[in-house]
Order: C-alpha cells, then sequence, then structure tokens
C-alpha cells in the first residue's frame, strides 16, 4: 500500500471521475440490481476498467498508486449516494481482500492475485463467519488439514459478502484443531477447485445488490502455497488487519449517515403540512440539528483515526471504538431522517427507505456491537 501523501486538488479530481462513473454506470440500473438482489458480474470488470478497484495498491500490479484516502472517498460516495450494497462489495474487495494479499502474501502469491483484483478479472470474498461460530473463531469447525505438499480444506462458511460472484476467497480454517483460535490459518483458495461449491444467494431484508452466500468446501486440496502468512498466526493475522477493516465500516456508516441527511433536508423544505413546509417546525429544525452533530462528532472521529492508520498507529481498540460509535449513529440518524418523511418513509419508492433498512446490518458484521463493546472493555479492565 503506499504512503502518497493526498492533495485537495487530487481528492477531487478522483472524486469528479468516481461521481462520473457512478452517474453513468450505476445510478441508471441500481435499483433493478436491487430487485434482482445481485450486482451483474460484469460491474467489476467495468470498475476496473475505469481504475476504481484497490486505487491504492502499487502501479508495479497495474494499479494507480493512489494515497489510501481515495479508496475511502470512492467508499464514501457509493455510500453517501446510497449504493450501500455495491459499498459492502467493495470494502471486502478493496478495504480486506487486497491489503491482506499485500500485507501478508508472497511475492508470488501477490504477482498472481493482486493484477486480477484490481482489473476486476478476480473478485475477493473473505470466509470467516461459520454457521455455528460468527465471532467466535475458537469454535470455528472448518478445518485445513496437512497432507504431504498440500491442505486439504473441509467445512463450510455463511453469510460471505461477494460469495456468489468470488473468484478468490481468502479462507479462515483450523490448521490445528485443538488449539482454538491459535490454530487458525488463512489460505488463498480458488473458487474454481475441485470441491469447492457456492449456495444459493442469501435473501436479506438489506443491501438486497450485496451477493452474499454460503460456501462448502469439500475435500478442497489448495496447494502449500495458498497459506496466507504463517501458519497458524491467522488470528494475530485477522487483528493485525482489522483497523483497515473496520475504518471502511465507519466510512461507510458516516456517508450513509449523511446521505439519509441530505435526503432528509431536501424533503422537509418541498413538503408541506398544517399550510406550511415541515421545515418551519422547531421539531424538524431540532431533529435535523440532532442528527447533523452525530455526524459532524463521527466524521471528527473517522477523520482522526484514518490520520492514525496512515502513521500505523491506530490500533484494536481505536478501531473497535470507532466501529461502535459511527454504526450506532448511523442507526440513530438514518431512523429520525425517515421519521422526517412520515408514511412515505416507509414505502420504497423513496430512497431514504432503503438507507434505512441498508443500515441494519452494520452494526453486526465485521464484529458486531456487543463485541465491539467486550474488546474496548478488556483495553480497561482486562479480560
Amino acid at each position: 500500500m503506499t504512503d502518497e501523501a493526498v492533495s485537495n486538488e487530487e481528492l477531487e479530481l478522483f472524486r469528479d471521475m468516481v461521481l462520473r462513473f457512478f452517474e453513468q454506470e450505476v445510478h441508471p440500473y441500481y435499483e433493478q440490481w436491487e430487485k434482482d438482489c445481485i450486482t451483474p458480474r460484469e460491474l467489476w470488470n467495468t470498475m476496473g476498467q475505469a481504475g476504481l478497484l484497490c486505487v491504492d495498491m502499487p502501479e508495479k500490479y497495474g494499479a494507480a498508486g493512489a494515497a489510501f484516502e481515495i479508496t475511502q472517498m470512492i467508499q464514501w460516495e457509493m455510500s453517501r449516494l446510497g449504493y450501500g450494497g455495491l459499498g459492502s462489495n467493495y470494502n471486502i474487495h478493496a478495504n480486506i481482500v487486497a491489503p491482506y494479499i499485500f500485507n501478508l502474501g508472497t511475492e508470488a502469491q501477490k504477482d498472481e492475485w493482486l493484477p486480477k483484483l484490481i482489473t476486476g478479472e478476480a473478485v475477493g470474498a473473505i470466509a470467516m463467519t461459520e454457521p455455528g461460530a460468527g465471532s467466535d473463531l475458537a469454535g470455528m469447525r472448518t478445518t485445513a488439514l496437512r497432507d504431504g505438499d498440500d491442505y486439504v480444506i473441509n467445512g463450510s462458511k455463511v453469510f460471505i459478502t461477494n460469495g456468489i460472484h468470488a473468484d478468490l476467497v481468502v479462507v479462515c480454517a483450523k490448521t490445528d484443531p485443538n488449539a482454538g483460535s491459535k490454530g487458525v490459518s488463512l489460505f488463498l483458495v480458488d473458487a474454481s477447485l475441485p470441491g469447492f461449491s457456492k449456495g444459493q444467494k442469501i435473501e436479506k431484508i438489506g443491501q438486497h445488490s450485496s451477493d452474499t452466500a454460503e460456501l462448502f468446501f469439500d475435500n478442497v486440496r489448495v496447494p502449500a502455497t495458498a497459506l496466507l502468512g504463517e501458519e497458524n498466526k491467522g488470528f494475530i493475522h485477522l487483528m493485525d488487519e482489522l483497523p483497515r477493516e473496520r475504518l471502511g465500516c465507519a466510512t461507510q456508516a458516516v456517508a450513509q449517515a449523511q446521505g439519509a441527511f441530505d435526503l432528509a433536508v431536501d424533503y422537509v423544505q418541498e413538503r408541506q403540512a398544517f399550510g406550511q413546509s415541515i421545515s418551519r417546525f422547531q421539531n424538524t429544525r431540532f431533529k435535523l440539528a440532532d442528527v447533523k452533530a452525530d455526524i459532524a462528532l463521527s466524521k471528527a472521529l473517522l477523520d482522526q483515526n484514518m490520520a492514525k492508520f496512515k502513521t500505523r498507529t491506530m490500533t484494536v481498540d481505536d478501531a473497535a471504538i470507532l466501529k461502535l460509535t459511527t454504526t450506532e449513529m448511523q442507526l440513530r440518524a438514518v431512523n429520525e431522517c425517515l421519521q422526517l418523511f412520515g408514511g412515505y418513509g416507509y414505502t420504497t419508492e423513496y430512497p431514504i427507505s432503503r438507507f434505512y433498512v441498508d443500515a441494519r446490518i452494520q452494526t453486526i458484521y465485521a464484529g458486531t456491537s456487543e463485541i465491539m463493546k467486550e474488546v474496548i472493555s478488556r483495553g480497561i479492565l482486562g479480560r
């Protein structure tokens, strides 16, 4: 990942390009993708051709070598515009899978996979959650047992974002089934391998266009060179990479709250009730003031952590506090904004309703709010 600083001029040039791309390639079709409950696979290639994927990866792999802030800005804009499902897909691909490979991978692994992730030839996913083990990695049942020069993977994963379109999956599996979280390893699994299969896409209450699937591993044989990082150090690797993942979630949270706020501000100035614009009612004005203040505070915390991340001083505690506060703020903010629409806010005709249902998962995936509180409390009181 490049450490290049980004100027305001460069950031705005990228933003203009990104907004034009969304206007042409996403906005006319997004409602249909939501109805289809999946984005088309070709969108990844289109984003790759436009230079929007993994932009902060080095130029030697075909990326722009841009600053980290550019990736976050792309995710900010798609989230602000109400493309919540696409934002989650993008976060997994660009903020998790590509950095995992860049930070943990061998040169051969980087050479094989990063160019494909950058062009959209390959879509990335990460498979941690299992039907009986979500936040509890020690309870993971998927195994990857050594057999000569290979590992043989058996088990299943659920709620995997990008699961349907995935060409490459970072799989968490037990290489030492008796060691709890200390026996977890990470693997780069090619989705075309024999024994690897995908279930039907999972229907959700929100983020409909984000494909989510169950994955199955039936004696999937991968070479030892597919091990990502060190054997039995998977949990440590996950902890090291969590700050960026949770930065992505926070970016989505604050941006979607901003998008909902913008919709509400426009609506209350148009809507008439009791002979006047509802923007003149004190309740409306105070509710919007509260939401704006909440967004401003969360944006300040997000910016602070972005700066820490750039200097490699962002801690696991920082990430937990950021994830907890911004996603909980998002739920409150979007709820208040929808309320200002009255009955119309409960109809799918108005985009505010999508902001509402898309927001609900944010306090669940990438570590629930309850887990975030446990992480924070351990930093205060220990285990």
